[in-house]
C-alpha cells in the first residue's frame, strides 16, 4: 500500500512538472505553442490634431465655438479685432492711387516733353538756315562778321536747348521704370494689407471636433499662438511591436483589436504599412551603445494599422485612446486581394 501511494504521488509530482512546463512554453509562446497571432498593448488611436493659431497680432473680438464642439470645414472659429487692419487696406489703397498717379502724370511729361522736342527742333532748324544764309554773305563782304557771329550763337544756343529737351525726354522715361516699380510695390502691400485683415477670421481647415478653447474674449494673442485645436474624424492606429514579432508581418494581413475604452469591444483593420525606422531613431536622445556595459533590447517597430469601415463604435475612437491589436501573421495578403 504504501509503495502504492509513493508511486502514485510520483506520478503526481510528474504529471505537474509536466504541465508546469507546458504552461511556460505556453505563456512564452515557445514551440510547440508558436501562435500566428503577434500582439502588443503598446498601441493607441492616432489622428491629425491640427493646432489653430493666428496669423496676426490683435485682441480677440469674437469666439464663436465651446469646447469639444462639432464644427464644419470653413466654419468660422475666432475674430479678431480688424478696424486696424481696414484701416491699413485703406492707407495702402491711397498710397497705391497716388503712385498710379505719378505714373499717369508721368505720361503727360512725356506728352510735354515731346511737344517741346518739337519746338527746340523748329527753332534750331530756323536759326541754323539763319546762318547757313549769312556766313557766305560775311564772306562775300554783303554782311558783317557780327551778323555771322550772332547768327551761329542763336545756332549753338537753339541746339543747346535742343539737347536738353531732348535729356529732359530720357530722365522722364527712365523716372517712368521706376514710377511703375513704385505701382507694383503700393500693389502688393494693398494685397497684404488685405491678406492680414483677412488672417482676423480664422476659419476650420476641416470637419472635425474642437478640443479644449484656450481663446478668451479680449484677450491680446501674437501670431503662432495656440489658441485651439480641430481633431478630425480620420483615425488610425499605431503599434509599437518588437522587431522580434515583425518577421512574418506584410501589409494587408487582418488585424482584431479591442479598445480599453469601449469596454474590450473589437474591432477589425488590416496593417497598412510600417515604419521605415525602429522608434528609438525619431527619439530626441538617441541611444548610445558604443559603451563598455551593453545590453540587448529589443527595439520597436511602429506599425499603422488602418481601420476597416462600418463599423460599430467606430465613430467614437479619438486619438490617444489604448488598444491591443492582434495581427494574424498566417495569412497571405496577396491570395486576399486575389
Amino acid at each position: 500500500m504504501i509503495r502504492f501511494l509513493r508511486s502514485k504521488a510520483t506520478a503526481v509530482s510528474i504529471i505537474a512538472g509536466i504541465c508546469g512546463i507546458l504552461l511556460i512554453l505556453w505563456a512564452w509562446q515557445l514551440p510547440p505553442f508558436i501562435s500566428s497571432i503577434e500582439t502588443t498593448d503598446n498601441a493607441y488611436v492616432k489622428g491629425f490634431v491640427t493646432m489653430i493659431s493666428p496669423q496676426v497680432a490683435g485682441n480677440i473680438s469674437s469666439v464663436k465655438v465651446k469646447d469639444y464642439e462639432r464644427v464644419k470645414e470653413g466654419e468660422l472659429l475666432i475674430e479678431i479685432e480688424d478696424r486696424i487692419f481696414k484701416q491699413r487696406v485703406e492707407q495702402a489703397v491711397a498710397t497705391l492711387d497716388s503712385k498710379k498717379a505719378a505714373l499717369a502724370s508721368s505720361y503727360q511729361q512725356e506728352e510735354s516733353a515731346k511737344a517741346d522736342i518739337r519746338s527746340a527742333e523748329a527753332a534750331f532748324t530756323k536759326a541754323e538756315l539763319n546762318w547757313k544764309r549769312v556766313e557766305p554773305l560775311t564772306q562775300r563782304g554783303v554782311s558783317s562778321q557780327s551778323s555771322e557771329d550772332s547768327a551761329r550763337a542763336d545756332r549753338d544756343q537753339k541746339s543747346a536747348e535742343l539737347e536738353v529737351r531732348t535729356q529732359a525726354l530720357k530722365k522722364i522715361l527712365v523716372d517712368r521704370e521706376g514710377l511703375k516699380a513704385d505701382v507694383e510695390s503700393a500693389e502688393a502691400a494693398v494685397e497684404l494689407a488685405k491678406i492680414d485683415l483677412d488672417h482676423t477670421k480664422i476659419y476650420s481647415p476641416r470637419d472635425g471636433r474642437v478640443g479644449e478653447v484656450g481663446a478668451k474674449l479680449g484677450q491680446y494673442v501674437t501670431a503662432g499662438t495656440q489658441l485651439l485645436a480641430v481633431v478630425p474624424d480620420d483615425v488610425w492606429i499605431v503599434a509599437n511591436y518588437k522587431e522580434t514579432q515583425c518577421a512574418n508581418m506584410k501589409a494587408g494581413q487582418p488585424v482584431v483589436f479591442s479598445v480599453d475604452a469601449l469596454d474590450g469591444y473589437k474591432l477589425k483593420g488590416h496593417v497598412a504599412r510600417f515604419s521605415p525606422a525602429a522608434g528609438s531613431e525619431f527619439a530626441v536622445l538617441k541611444p548610445d551603445n558604443a559603451t563598455g556595459n551593453f545590453t540587448k533590447v529589443a527595439q520597436r517597430i511602429p506599425v499603422r494599422i488602418e481601420i476597416d469601415p462600418d463599423q460599430k463604435y467606430v465613430d467614437r475612437l479619438i486619438p490617444g485612446m489604448s488598444v491591443i491589436p492582434h495581427v494574424d501573421t498566417s495569412v497571405n495578403p496577396e491570395k486576399l486581394q486575389n
